[in-house]
């Protein structure tokens, strides 16, 4: 086995003792693997965070485990390793989300939450639409009193403000705070060690992402080869239909062939209404599939279609991947 890369890291122990760790990337006739070793007395033998014959997919397991080990205390010999030479010093705004995840006020934040809960059913669009949890994090740990305090929260803009902003500074009303508005003061008071453990932490779990998006692609296309269905997919990666069908229209954009899947979804949907389907996006376009819906339906109710409208949502976008291939086809 080769050896392509190979760096050192090193943090504090117990007793002041320099505690040290190798990490190599390895190649075996297109095998590739990462591995970590712990130097110390009692065992070398290495941990195993990748092997496997794609290169994508080890430098994102090379990278998670990076950030994991970082956000430990580790420190690399050799510089520059998530490619980020600011990774331990950020910005204000990423001082003031960790200040407001380390500093929460749980009783305000979930005040916080259940009213976000409630209004997104009123909307009926998700929750983080209306607020994410980092921001309700820091509005729970500064608790702004006044419009202009609420402005000084990352993210809360004007928009936000105007549809939210007076029902949400009527919870921080009856909230107590210890701090004061402006901000500045954050990042003299943050713990620095706390913050860049904070920040590797944030880089781990995009890399864990990253790699359980590539686990999902990889689930897809063996599933779509193997004469998978959608309905399956959705059961084993625990995904909506709309969000598989999102993963769905990436690869087919990545050019990898959908065809067999968008047969088989098809195949209880008459030749004629896939033909309209087919004229309604040749003549309104396939931006939008509103349009196309009621090109093809009319202006029915959904009680009065044949089937739910997410099904034909659903159907209407498997439809539009095969008519923007045609496009594609023709334009080279």
């Amino acid at each position: 086995m080769q050896i392509v890369f190979l760096n050192t890291f090193e943090k504090l122990g117990e007793g002041q003792r320099i505690e040290s760790a190798q990490l190599s990337i390895c190649e075996n006739q297109g095998i590739w693997a990462v591995l970590w070793v712990e130097l110390n007395e009692e065992s070398e033998d290495p941990i195993t965070w990748f092997e496997g014959t794609s290169w994508e997919e080890m430098i994102v397991a090379f990278r998670h485990g990076i950030a994991r080990v970082m956000g430990e205390g580790y420190a690399p010999i050799i510089d520059g390793m998530l490619d980020d030479r600011r990774s331990t010093t950020g910005s204000f705004v990423t001082m003031l989300q960790c200040y407001g995840e380390l500093h929460a006020n749980q009783e305000l934040f979930q005040k916080l939450r259940e009213w976000r809960r409630t209004k997104a059913i009123a909307e009926k669009r998700s929750a983080y639409l209306v607020a994410t949890n980092r921001m309700l994090w820091m509005i729970s740990a500064f608790v702004p009193k006044t419009a202009d305090e609420l402005a000084q929260i990352p993210g809360w803009g004007s928009a936000k403000h105007a549809s939210y902003g007076l029902e949400v500074l009527e919870i921080t009303s009856e909230a107590n705070r210890d701090t004061e508005f402006p901000l500045q003061w954050v990042s003299d008071k943050l713990d620095s060690i706390a913050y860049t453990q904070w920040l590797y932490k944030q880089k781990e779990t995009k890399y864990k992402s990253q790699m359980d998006r590539q686990q999902a692609k990889k689930h897809i296309l063996t599933a779509v080869q193997q004469g998978g269905s959608l309905e399956q997919l959705g059961v084993e990666l625990e995904l909506s239909r709309r969000e598989l069908m999102d993963r769905i229209e990436q690869l087919e954009q990545e050019g990898y062939d959908m065809e067999s899947l968008i047969t088989r979804e098809l195949v209880e949907m008459p030749d004629d209404e896939q033909q309209l389907v087919w004229d309604a996006l040749s003549l309104v376009g396939d931006k939008y599939l509103k349009p196309v819906l009621q090109q093809v339906y009319g202006t029915l109710e959904a009680s009065q279609l044949n089937k739910p409208v997410d099904v034909l949502y659903e159907r209407l976008r498997l439809i539009r991947l095969r008519f923007r291939r045609s496009l594609t086809s023709k334009a080279v």
